[in-house]
């Protein structure tokens, strides 16, 4: 497997593009006849370019997706629905498709009207300046960011059992309302792997399970959530070798979002190891990466194994405090020492005042990219989750949102 550029555009066939228009953006990504699949929001508040968007996947197959920034026409009512079929209307007239061959996203401020006309103004930018480059990916991504600080591209191809070599290129926004709870952000792939879309959705599934289920900025669920994969059928049959290709390329962009979390000054990567059952490991790691209490410790650059174990401790997971053990590790490239110290070690605290290992861990914690690895001790499942620090920006960004 190789890293490679082109975002989206790195698969051949497909043309991408974005326009924007201050606070409102629009993002268009054309991949004709793909077989498709997706994952949306678990929220029971459910914006209308996810019910429109829900139809158009049904049949398995899109050709088009467009997303605008800046509004998520979510609590929009009847207008809303209208709104998105129009967006869908105005891609499908100009690529000569059918509307119902379009996914619609959007994102944004919720219960406010859509600035329809701007947005169509956007529109018509966009499906004018299509193309098969790093530009249109990169256009695109830009477009659909809201919050977000820069924008989210990853790429990579791999040799297929038989032979063909496969692309995946993918890009995402998000940086608040991130949950571990499907889908947590927008995340569009493009492949040319040749596929079912009951094949492409299980694969898809496995991917997102182990990535932006396994995200978490601030535990707040959006709307408007969807991750889409469009595949062409160029290449080879799917199999292992795209699955591991594909898993990795949304644990990349999962970190990405994590990263760039509103307010984020720090990743923080948490590993737990030797869990009873995959589901304890799951939770653990979860309850870890959520914990507002971990989350300001690390902002503030304090080893704290307190909050770390008594977060395992409520994750719902089994437990025994007395073999528990936990270490942190910098994951930053320019780090002097990738050293593991093991702050507490089978329900031992090594970390103690004028310790070696405290002082090691200090160190470690004023890094931007940092690790937590907890070994339950209770068997051999692993699971790991993705997330950040939480700051003072992180109130200002959310208290002044809708302004």
């Amino acid at each position: 497997m190789k890293i490679i550029d082109g975002g989206v555009c790195s698969v051949e066939g497909v043309l991408a593009s974005g326009s924007r228009n201050g606070k409102y953006g629009v993002g268009i990504i054309f991949n004709e006849n793909s077989t498709a699949a997706a994952v949306f929001t678990s929220n029971k508040v459910v914006a209308a370019p996810i019910i429109f968007s829900k139809k158009s996947i049904e049949n398995g197959s899109i050709s088009a997706i467009v997303t605008n920034s800046g509004n998520a026409n979510c609590f929009t009512g009847e207008k809303g629905l209208q709104d998105s079929f129009l967006m869908a209307k105005m891609v499908s007239e100009y690529l000569k498709i059918d509307s119902d061959e379009v996914v619609v996203g959007s994102t944004g401020v919720i219960g406010r009207e859509m600035p329809i006309n701007i947005i169509i103004s956007l529109i018509e930018n966009a499906l004018k300046t299509l193309e098969n480059s790093s530009d249109g990916s990169k256009r695109a991504a830009e477009a659909i960011m809201t919050t977000d600080t820069y924008s989210k591209e990853f790429a990579v191809k791999t040799t297929l059992k038989n032979g063909n070599i496969v692309k995946i290129g993918g890009i995402t926004k998000g940086s608040g309302m991130i949950a571990p709870n499907m889908g947590t952000m927008l995340a569009y792939i493009t492949t040319d792997v040749d596929a079912s879309p009951e094949e492409l959705q299980k694969s898809l599934k496995e991917a997102v399970d182990q990535s932006f289920n396994m995200l978490v900025v601030d535990g707040d669920e959006s709307t408007n959530d969807m991750v889409v994969i469009m595949a062409n059928g160029r290449s080879g049959k799917i199999d292992e070798n795209f699955q591991e290709a594909l898993n990795f390329l949304c644990r990349e962009l999962a970190k990405m979002m994590a990263k760039d979390g509103e307010g984020a000054t720090k990743l923080i990567e948490v590993e737990i190891k030797n869990a009873q059952s995959a589901k304890d490991a799951q939770l653990a790691a979860k309850a870890v990466v959520k914990s507002p209490l971990v989350k300001t410790a690390i902002f503030g650059g304090d080893p704290n194994w307190g909050r770390i174990v008594a977060a395992v401790g409520y994750s719902g997971a089994n437990i025994n405090e007395k073999i528990i053990s936990v270490s942190l590790k910098a994951l930053d490239e320019d780090h002097p020492s990738k050293t593991e110290v093991k702050i507490v070690d089978k329900g031992s605290v090594k970390a103690y005042e004028n310790t070696k290992e405290l002082s090691d861990a200090e160190s470690i914690m004023k890094n931007k990219d940092i690790k937590i690895t907890v070994d339950i001790g209770l068997g051999s499942s692993t699971a790991t989750a993705y997330g950040c620090d939480l700051s003072y920006d992180y109130v200002k960004i959310n208290a002044e949102y809708t302004t």
